[in-house]
């Protein structure tokens, strides 16, 4: 039990003032303006606003696969854009995994071989990787599936692919663009549950951005993306 005494752990994540700013011909287009925000280890976080907010921007610079105009993004105390070029590659590959709307499964390679590609290129042996990816694949369901193409896998499955090959690191951060933006209901719901599994096994965090009101209730706080800033509300209470 814990007692007013105890040490909140520190954030995994913490950002402090963040902005982006896209240079144009004519004006600044200021996408993101001074964002705070952190998240524990463990932690399921949504993220939510209207199209064409940011969202995205933001988690791509979370990801490190964008640089911030301002501001300071820290994971477990450390400012991870002091990092030169190589070294924050070597982060991005170990620390965070992504999902994305559409997949970006290599369609050339099995389910099996696209799980195994980043231990693979992080420098795994091949049986190291494939253990790896085996087991993944099997948590997510997909066990009789792994020699099949991306081509020959429905778009459910095929999301499951990109969320085993998003852990088969054991980052310690997932981030999550609309992963269930392009299934049906039923498809969206089981990908929910997935995610929720995964979190509750893994003490992996999540941080998804979606626009379904059914998945952001079902995480324990939800971040509101708006006027570039975000604002926070509760999330698993008010399902």
């Amino acid at each position: 039990m814990s007692n007013g005494n105890q040490l909140q752990p520190p954030p995994l994540l913490e950002v402090s003032g963040l902005e982006k700013v896209y240079r144009m011909v004519d004006s600044d287009l200021k996408v993101l303006r001074g964002v705070n925000l952190s998240i524990l280890q463990g932690e399921m976080v949504a993220l939510v606003g209207k199209s064409g907010v940011g969202k995205s921007t933001l988690l791509h610079i979370l990801g490190t696969l964008d640089n911030p105009s301002a501001g300071t993004v820290r994971y477990n105390g450390s400012n991870i854009f002091e990092l030169e070029d190589e070294e924050l590659a070597q982060f991005r590959n170990e620390n965070v995994g992504f999902i994305f709307q559409f997949h970006h499964l290599l369609p050339e390679f099995t389910a099996l071989e696209n799980v195994m590609m980043p231990k693979m290129i992080h420098g795994a042996s091949p049986a190291e990787a494939e253990t790896a990816a085996v087991e993944l694949l099997e948590r997510v369901g997909l066990q009789h599936r792994m020699q099949h193409r991306p081509a020959e896998l429905s778009g459910g499955e095929q999301q499951r692919v990109a969320i085993a090959r998003s852990l088969v690191m054991r980052p310690k951060l997932v981030l999550a663009d609309e992963p269930t933006g392009n299934l049906d209901t039923d498809t969206s719901e089981s990908i929910h549950e997935l995610l929720q599994e995964l979190n509750e096994e893994t003490e992996i965090s999540f941080l998804i951005a979606t626009h379904s009101p059914e998945l952001a209730n079902r995480m324990e706080r939800i971040l509101e993306l708006t006027h570039g800033d975000v604002v926070e509300r509760s999330g698993r209470d008010e399902a």
